[in-house]
């Protein structure tokens, strides 16, 4: 055993040091993983019932400050669903529970490239899958809302979002983003009630089904039916935005689902998700 103030003592110390610091940390990790997972669970249905405002029209308040047997009650209106977004058919071909989009967008076998679309997302690739919510009051069939993930570019980071349209797949009832690294009073605005709050009540397509929703170049004409007001000295990320959402209500996001799904609504044939082949 070599003497504690010598150097090969020292060594000895620091090596049996690191080790205990390891496992310490490696134990901690592992025991406090469940309740990571359980917190992440929870912060994407807050998110979710956010975009809905379904928090506010039941409780009166955001979801960011329900307590978790609020959200438990509300979230009980939303299925979780998959979607292949090529076919635009439901799909069991992942686990709803545990299956991440954002996980696999660079794995070449479950994402495709994203090259040339008409609204540049300014992502590389998207998964092949994503995972839509489906919004229903409790015992009955009638969908009342569709929450769609979305994401893409603006000028410092990836924005990253839910937009909730109403049952007739054309207006919106609400855009809100969970995470993203815009400049706080510029990009950051996306985050402003107000600001969210005028997305309520805009149409999706215009006429021809042409994806519209966007941001103005500055305030909103009045009565403009698509667009709200640009973001004041943030024209990349509000160009962003409008690229994302464009992006994800077009063919090459959720445009063929959601026709399809619009056409089960018509037949009365929606209440319940049809898995693609059958």
């Amino acid at each position: 055993m070599p003497r504690r103030d010598s150097f090969w003592g020292t060594v000895l110390v620091a090596a049996v040091l690191c080790i205990v610091c390891s496992a310490v940390v490696s134990i901690a990790a592992v025991s406090l993983r469940p309740r990571q997972e359980e917190n992440k669970r929870l912060d994407r249905q807050r998110n979710v019932l956010d975009a809905t405002g379904l928090a506010m029209g039941e409780f009166g308040r955001p979801a960011s400050q329900l307590s978790r047997a609020e959200i438990d009650e509300l979230y009980a209106w939303v299925s979780e669903e998959l979607v292949d977004l090529e076919s635009g058919e439901f799909t069991d071909a992942f686990d709803t529970k545990t299956y991440d989009p954002l996980e696999v967008r660079d794995d070449k076998d479950k994402s495709i490239a994203i090259d040339d679309p008409k609204f540049d997302p300014g992502e590389d690739r998207r998964p092949k899958v994503m995972k839509v919510f489906l919004v229903r009051r409790p015992g009955e069939e009638r969908l009342r809302q569709v929450v769609l993930p979305v994401y893409g570019k603006g000028l410092w980071s990836t924005l990253y979002g839910y937009l909730a349209v109403k049952s007739d797949l054309q207006t919106v009832q609400g855009l809100t983003f969970y995470e993203h690294g815009e400049t706080p009073g510029l990009g950051g605005e996306v985050d402003n009630p107000n600001w969210k709050r005028q997305w309520e009540g805009k149409e999706l397509f215009d006429e021809q089904g042409v994806p519209a929703a966007g941001l103005a170049k500055g305030p909103a004409p009045p009565g403009d039916p698509h667009q709200v007001d640009g973001l004041s000295g943030a024209t990349i990320t509000a160009r962003g935005v409008t690229n994302l959402v464009r992006y994800w209500i077009s063919d090459d996001g959720y445009g063929v689902f959601l026709r399809n799904l619009r056409r089960d609504l018509e037949k009365g044939s929606a209440t319940e998700p049809e898995m693609a082949g059958e």
